[in-house]
């Protein structure tokens, strides 16, 4: 969440709805908000709505056991936030999910919260070594991780993959890569991912969380088992929440969680942890 002034603000969420009879759904949400001022200092109430890009994974009919079903909704959401310091809060938040094809929910929610604006890593970079780091435009990292089908047995193996990313500018990066999704047994996939993303950086740019989406050419030895044309070919969607930690002049650990989104129900999770150079 970022602020838009005193009484505004912006958000990009992801959302699990849980395991419930039949579906199992989650998505991406964004979402803009109204704020209260503080009373007393601590509490402020906010009301948020945007649009629900949905994922669901849920039984079918017609001999299949499942189907990964695709939408949109609305997000309508309401929330108080107590603020234990300057930085620290908790956040207790009401969900609702309206959808026009699927099922519609309410959540409640209880977490704690950080605010990262400003702060400060104790270690202050110098000049020098803060304009020799935003110098550096150009990441390879290597990932290693674990693939998880969205079916209803959840099928697993491990992941590979090799990306490039570039600065394009403050708050903009492009990647391109080669990602091999293993063998779960219902696909054999590898191919070819490029992607556009929004990033932030904090704590003197060591900290650095990022939204991207994009294509994803592979090739899917397994497709032509389960479709009546035989294609191994296939475009897929591909979208990532990503966070990297910079700990050296120029070495960082990247975290990215990938959903891939197809149109033949072999939606995949692909969780990568790597380790990458910054030049």
């Amino acid at each position: 969440m970022e602020d838009l002034g005193e009484r505004w603000a912006f958000s990009l969420a992801w959302l699990n709805e849980g395991h419930m009879p039949g579906h199992h759904r989650d998505g991406h949400a964004v979402q803009l908000w109204v704020k209260s001022r503080p009373w007393a200092g601590r509490l402020s109430l906010m009301a948020g709505l945007g649009p629900y890009r949905y994922f669901d994974t849920k039984m079918a009919s017609e001999g299949r056991t499942y189907v990964d079903s695709h939408g949109w909704g609305a997000l309508v959401s309401l929330a108080a936030v107590w603020s234990l310091t300057d930085r620290w809060f908790f956040h207790l938040r009401s969900n609702w999910v309206e959808t026009g094809r699927s099922i519609d929910t309410g959540s409640l929610l209880f977490g704690i919260g950080y605010r990262m604006d400003g702060s400060s890593r104790g270690e202050v970079l110098s000049e020098s070594e803060r304009t020799s780091r935003k110098k550096r435009n150009n990441e390879i990292t290597v990932f290693l991780g674990r693939t998880i089908v969205n079916s209803n047995a959840s099928e697993e193996s491990t992941a590979r993959s090799i990306e490039y990313r570039r600065r394009l500018g403050r708050s903009m990066d492009w990647t391109v890569g080669w990602l091999n999704e293993g063998d779960p047994k219902v696909i054999r996939r590898n191919g070819l991912v490029t992607q556009i993303w929004a990033v932030s950086s904090f704590f003197e740019d060591c900290l650095s969380l990022g939204i991207g989406a994009g294509p994803y050419l592979a090739m899917d030895e397994r497709r032509d088992a389960y479709v009546e044309e035989r294609s191994e070919t296939t475009i897929a969607g591909y979208v990532t929440m990503t966070a990297s930690y910079h700990f050296h002049e120029y070495w960082l650990v990247r975290l990215s969680w990938n959903r891939i989104v197809t149109d033949y129900n072999r939606d995949t999770d692909v969780i990568l942890a790597g380790v990458g150079c910054r030049f």
